[in-house]
């Protein structure tokens, strides 16, 4: 037993220091790729081997509406010389995503206020007083 372990670790040290190996995407940064091999034990994950060498094995790409969002937004100086018209129309529809989200929020706010003004007296004093002290 002591000699498998043993030998797993070894295997997994070696691997852990192979030749062209990156372990971040800045590694890689400028660098082409020359193929994607999914893993077949994985779904999601592959290989990705660049035209020098260097390869990685990467996660699953995460196109989750957040994270899609900010890559957008954070690659917007290289992404947006080649595209343009797509970036102007996600510009509109985030105004208007920001604007429904803010109308949507003085509903609710003025809702409210109208459902509790019956059971709470003291709410139009203060609704008064703080509209008042914004003056």
């Amino acid at each position: 037993m002591e000699e498998k372990w043993k030998a797993n670790m070894e295997k997994v040290a070696f691997m852990k220091q192979f030749p062209g190996l990156a372990f971040s995407w800045e590694q890689v940064t400028g660098k082409t790729i020359e193929s994607v091999t999914p893993l077949p034990s994985k779904p999601g994950y592959a290989t990705l081997v660049f035209t020098d060498g260097s390869f990685l094995v990467a996660p699953p790409l995460d196109t989750q509406p957040k994270e899609l969002g900010e890559g957008l937004n954070t690659a917007r100086a290289s992404l947006e010389p080649k595209h343009p018209e797509p970036y102007q129309e996600y510009d509109r529809l985030a105004k208007q995503d920001k604007d429904a989200t803010r109308a949507a929020r003085l509903g609710k706010i003025i809702g409210a206020i109208q459902n509790n003004l019956e059971q709470i007296p003291e709410l139009k004093d203060r609704i008064r007083q703080l509209v008042k002290d914004w003056k």
